[in-house]
């Protein structure tokens, strides 16, 4: 891969070409840009080439309340829902890329790729520790809602059953494109967990750690599946529809979770109303992503020449990386 670094203001932006050959499949292009982020001292920096690489994190979940962010239990819930969703589908993302893997001839690609399954792994272990170590410990049944999550990722999103190597191709990278769609909401969920009020309000310091943690990663590899799709496929078409797709599965997911969690919750007694009311106030409080801005932010997935450095900052995430408590434990 040749790396062609040109300085603008007011950011740097570095050009990667991405060259392989592919069954038949042409070369593209993948770009690598780092936003101006945030340093420990107030001032902007912009790193340079960020080597992927898992965190080998843990948490201690022993005095979590499920309610972990004061003021805000319904809030606290609805972000909860993560720990249900996440484990399965992180896992999916793993089994995809290592499927992929073997078929990328770009050492550069393939050494991102191997860092976002790494990354992926520790999240989906990370997220299912807290999953039964919190929610199970405060009266949360999860398993009907993993039952679901495992058909969904583990049967509807399988790999094809053909033995015609074009479909088992053509299969991947349609999967390929749905994880480069899914990142997309992550990444903007994850600029969230690094500019949100969680600390401010006395929330939790593990639960912080530990969602801030996971979104300065995906933060950190955001185009890493956006470049895997499209080496294997570039196109608008693809693209769009893969995001068509994901944006009405992943609400349609994270709302039922939602559901679940509140009505084996018996500390709250709400009405559809007042639930409503409780996530507006989290939402004004810097506390609760606002799911209608981050679905319409979703919308600059659609735009010709998108890429997905535009989310968030690398800066700052990795900023953060070297200050989590729990990253800086990691042995």
């Amino acid at each position: 891969m040749s790396i062609r670094s040109t300085t603008r203001v007011p950011r740097i932006r570095q050009m990667a070409t991405v060259r392989g050959h592919r069954a038949g499949l042409p070369a593209t292009r993948a770009r690598h840009t780092d936003r101006p982020g945030h340093d420990a001292t107030g001032g902007d920096t912009v790193p340079g080439a960020v080597e992927l690489h898992a965190r080998n994190v843990s948490f201690d979940w022993a005095d979590t309340p499920l309610h972990w962010i004061p003021g805000h239990p319904v809030c606290a819930n609805y972000i909860s829902v993560l720990n249900m969703l996440l484990p399965e589908g992180e896992r999916w993302f793993v089994r995809t890329f290592n499927e992929a893997l073997p078929l990328v001839k770009d050492a550069e690609l393939a050494s991102a790729m191997r860092g976002f399954i790494g990354q992926e792994a520790m999240h989906a272990e990370t997220h299912d520790k807290a999953l039964w170590e919190v929610l199970e410990r405060h009266g949360i049944d999860p398993r009907p809602y993993q039952l679901q999550m495992e058909w969904v990722f583990r049967k509807i999103l399988a790999p094809t059953d053909s033995s015609d190597p074009r479909a088992q191709q053509k299969h991947l990278v349609e999967r390929l494109w749905l994880i480069a769609a899914i990142e997309h909401f992550t990444a903007i969920l994850g600029d969230f967990a690094l500019n949100n009020r969680w600390t401010d309000v006395g929330a939790d310091p593990n639960m912080v750690d530990m969602f801030t943690w996971h979104g300065a990663e995906e933060v950190e590899h955001r185009c890493v599946a956006h470049d895997v799709a499209t080496y294997f496929a570039d196109g608008y078409f693809r693209r769009a529809r893969a995001m068509l797709v994901v944006t009405p599965l992943l609400l349609l997911l994270i709302r039922r979770g939602f559901v679940f969690i509140m009505a084996q919750d018996q500390t709250l007694s709400l009405n559809r109303f007042q639930r409503s009311l409780a996530i507006w106030r989290g939402v004004r409080a810097t506390v609760m992503p606002n799911m209608f801005a981050t679905a319409y932010q979703s919308f600059s997935y659609f735009r010709p020449g998108f890429y997905p450095d535009e989310i968030g900052s690398t800066a700052q995430a990795v900023a953060y990386l070297a200050s989590s408590p729990a990253a800086r434990r990691a042995p």
